[in-house]
């Protein structure tokens, strides 16, 4: 199986330096979300990774290999940076063509990856006529054209409708559950949590996190119960004679802060009070991501004076 391996990656740009002595190794079998605020290094990283920019020191290989020794590499590396990146006056299978001729790849692949994508419908047509979701899946189509073990996507959910998502996120399952190795980078939080199973969290240049999804949520939201009761003094009186302080909400629901589910469900059925709702309020990728960035965003809309 193939991974890739970044080692003491750095980048500078004149006197800025975008990537800061980046470790982290991405592993097949598992889709690693790749995030961080604008401007924290996540494309140049990529960038690198592909041989599109000469890392000022470190490296990043695929396979234990630099990708510009790789003699086919779409066969073995997959990726997609910019939707923007084919020919506007090139039909969209003329451009896979000419890709996959490039790359010794059978010309059976292009009619496969296009009904794969679902463009096969628009295949004579220019892609300077395509939509941004449109060249978003002619992007993901050509990733996929050399069948390869590594796939790289950044931002692919751009442009896609809500059937282009549901669509992107059961394609990137599929793959990691064949054994490929995925790395997507993405700022939609959401998004992320319906596809990762690890994430590697950038910040400013710097590793903030290389960490499972689960783990790295619930390491920084703490864990809350919500309950819903008819009895709101019952429930109350319960909790706080096992020390737990409930919070109660504008619609009703109280919630039971550094509490497990199983804990508050034994002592509101040991004191007979009546549950409407019982359930584990779980922390977000959103709040966990935002709690680990908070001093890391480069960029940040101050609030306006009333």
């Amino acid at each position: 199986m193939t991974s890739i391996d970044v080692q003491h990656l750095t980048k500078e740009y004149g006197t800025r330096r975008a990537v800061d002595d980046l470790t982290f190794t991405v592993r097949p079998g598992r889709v690693t979300g790749f995030l961080g605020p604008n401007g924290a290094g996540k494309s140049t990283t990529m960038r690198l990774v592909l041989g599109l920019d000469r890392p000022t020191s470190g490296t990043a290989t695929v396979g234990g290999r630099a990708y510009t020794t790789l003699q086919e590499p779409l066969r073995q590396v997959g990726a997609l940076l910019d939707a923007d990146a084919a020919h506007g006056s090139r039909t969209a299978r003329n451009h896979l063509r000419v890709l996959a001729a490039s790359n010794r790849v059978p010309a059976r692949r292009v009619d496969e990856v296009m009904e794969e994508t679902g463009i096969a419908s628009v295949a004579r047509r220019r892609v300077k006529t395509f939509s941004l979701g449109m060249r978003q899946r002619l992007g993901i189509a050509a990733a996929l054209l050399g069948d390869p073990e590594v796939v790289m996507l950044d931002e692919p959910s751009n442009g896609l409708d809500p059937e282009g998502i549901i669509w992107i996120r059961e394609l990137l399952r599929r793959m990691a559950a064949e054994g490929r190795t995925v790395l997507v980078s993405s700022h939609l939080m959401n998004e992320t949590a319906s596809f990762a199973d690890h994430l590697v969290v950038l910040g400013r240049g710097r590793l903030l996190a290389d960490t499972p999804m689960r783990e790295f949520i619930d390491a920084r939201v703490r864990p809350r119960v919500r309950v819903r009761t008819p009895d709101a003094t019952a429930l109350k009186a319960a909790l706080a004679r096992h020390g737990h302080d409930a919070v109660e909400h504008a619609d009703g629901h109280w919630t039971v802060p550094d509490a497990r589910v199983e804990d508050i469900g034994r002592i509101v059925s040991g004191a007979g009070v009546s549950v409407l709702e019982l359930a584990a309020d779980e922390g977000t990728l959103e709040q966990a991501y935002l709690d680990l960035t908070a001093t890391e965003t480069e960029f940040t809309a101050q609030p306006q004076e009333a």
